[in-house]
């Protein structure tokens, strides 16, 4: 996760929180809002556990919002490894890097928003293209969305993705539903 910045014509600033899944390179959410606190990014992040489960390590940089106390206390609560990369290294945060070059270049260099309901909508729009969309050929050619249910699939956990069995010997042992 991390933040971007953009304004309002020529002068009132705005910030975007990112979420991105590193594995299946989807956006989980982007937040335009002239103010981010910790724990407006505790309260998002619970509504992201509510849809996309919750998450083995976060990595973030080590700005304030993320070193907060509400960011410690809802780390610590939830049981989430939390993982601050270097000062001065964004590389080792790469997946979103990448993200914001892209959602720099294709959104927000070509936009003037003129409020924040007009940010808010311009960013849903894009974010659906990028994850429905578009494909990512580090994806092999998949989009953000079909990469995820191809690795819910893999993993088990989608609906009717448990392999029926083939003999009446098949143990169900350690196995729930």
């Amino acid at each position: 996760m991390d933040f971007l910045s953009d304004t309002f014509g020529a002068c009132r600033k705005f910030r975007i929180l990112a979420v991105n899944d590193d594995c299946c390179r989807e956006n989980l959410c982007l937040v335009p809002d002239t103010s981010i606190s910790g724990a407006r990014v505790a309260r998002e992040l619970d509504a992201l556990i509510r849809i996309y489960g919750q998450p083995t390590c976060i990595v973030s940089d080590n700005c304030t919002e993320f070193t907060s106390k509400a960011i410690l206390k809802w780390a610590n609560d939830n049981k989430v490894e939390w993982h601050y990369i270097d000062p001065g290294k964004p590389q080792q945060n790469g997946y979103i890097e990448s993200f914001n070059g892209s959602l720099r270049d294709e959104c927000l260099n070509e936009e003037i928003f003129d409020s924040l309901t007009d940010a808010r909508r311009t960013l849903a729009l894009w974010r659906y293209d990028y994850n429905n969309v578009r494909p990512h050929s580090s994806l092999g050619n998949k989009t953000p969305a079909e990469a995820r249910r191809a690795l819910e699939l893999l993993d088990g956990i989608a609906p009717g993705a448990l392999a029926t069995p083939e003999t009446d010997e098949y143990q169900t042992q350690g196995l729930s539903l």
